[in-house]
């Protein structure tokens, strides 16, 4: 993703009460941006862990502080600051490893939509997160010229209305949920003029990692629509989940959601059948199915992260050996052109 502008931090002119931000959004405004003043939080110093000013610069550092209170403290390896942390090994650049690793740009269909499988229609909402993954797979998507938010939705709904052959839209970006629910309800009203639309489909990492985003006026919206929603939420290991989280996925529940997970197998993070289990497990504990166990997208940056096949496989077959089915997520690879994720087994 490309990173959206630091939000103001000016209080809204005195009699302004609908401009003052949300409790979210006030989360989100006070997330820590640097990374010294991360490690130092974890009582860490930056020149061990081989910290990159230059890769911030790229990519800058965003991580809510719940997030960061999640992370153990004097502990480098710990698995949620390496999701998070700009390093010197993201620098290199290694043949394989492109701009748009799942092919994005071939799939556009209109201004912020792609449709890469029969029947759906994924709608880049925002190009905005609560939290600057570093193994993003669309952190050199163009959002600048690319958001379907642009003109009020209005070319993305004609695309999918004209559309008989979809029935499920998909709402992605960056992450929809970090645009205000106002935005949201824009959209889904705008959703009822498409007549063969069944399903809406959200992908969105905020519920764990900003679970103050799960507020009264979302659950509202999302009571009030008139498909079956799913939620397909995104947390890699066990540690990402709290009291705190709990509560908002119940929340997400009782709204009617399906809550599903998909993660990505990081080198570093999750590439353990211990760590494996412990998230499906967790994530179960919580209310969540486990979806997909994606290989890493071989997006520009990210090559520290990569786990190959063979070591993929022997976890998930020693995942499968271990939980029961349903606790296994598929271990799957997107390959620009396919009709659907690839299974590698």
């Amino acid at each position: 993703m490309i990173p959206a502008a630091p939000l103001p931090r000016q209080p809204a002119p005195a009699g302004a009460a609908s401009l003052q931000p949300t409790g979210w959004q006030q989360a989100l405004r006070q997330a820590v941006r640097d990374p010294a003043e991360l490690l130092a939080r974890l009582g860490l110093g930056e020149a061990a862990l081989g910290v990159s000013p230059q890769a911030a610069a790229q990519f800058p550092l965003l991580v809510p502080e719940g997030f960061v209170a999640r992370m153990r403290h004097g502990d480098p390896h710990d698995p949620l600051l390496r999701q998070v942390l700009p390093l010197d090994e993201e620098l290199r650049l290694l043949p394989g490893f492109g701009l748009d690793a799942v092919g994005d740009a071939a799939a556009r269909s209109a201004t912020g939509v792609i449709q890469k499988y029969q029947g759906r229609a994924l709608m880049v909402a925002t190009g905005s997160c609560a939290i600057h993954c570093r193994y993003c797979f669309r952190r050199h998507f163009p959002y600048g010229e690319e958001t379907a938010a642009r003109h009020h939705w209005a070319e993305a709904i004609a695309r999918a209305r004209e559309d008989a052959s979809i029935d499920e839209v998909i709402l992605s970006g960056g992450d929809p949920l970090s645009l205000s629910t106002a935005k949201l309800a824009e959209l889904t009203d705008a959703l009822r003029q498409v007549p063969h639309l069944k399903r809406l489909r959200i992908h969105s990492r905020l519920p764990v990692v900003l679970p103050e985003r799960v507020d009264a006026a979302l659950l509202q919206w999302l009571g009030a629509l008139p498909w079956p929603v799913a939620f397909v939420l995104h947390a890699n290991h066990a540690n990402e989940f709290d009291a705190g989280v709990d509560a908002a996925l119940a929340a997400l529940r009782a709204s009617g959601a399906t809550l599903l997970n998909q993660a990505v197998l990081l080198r570093g993070v999750n590439d353990s059948v211990d760590a494996l289990a412990a998230l499906s497990e967790r994530g179960f504990s919580a209310g969540v199915l486990p979806y997909y166990l994606h290989q890493l997208d071989r997006v520009q940056g990210v090559a520290h992260f990569e786990v190959d096949d063979a070591r993929a496989l022997t976890l998930h077959a020693g995942l499968a050996a271990r939980l029961s089915g349903y606790l296994v997520p598929r271990l799957v690879r997107e390959i620009p052109g396919d009709t659907g994720k690839r299974p590698l087994r």
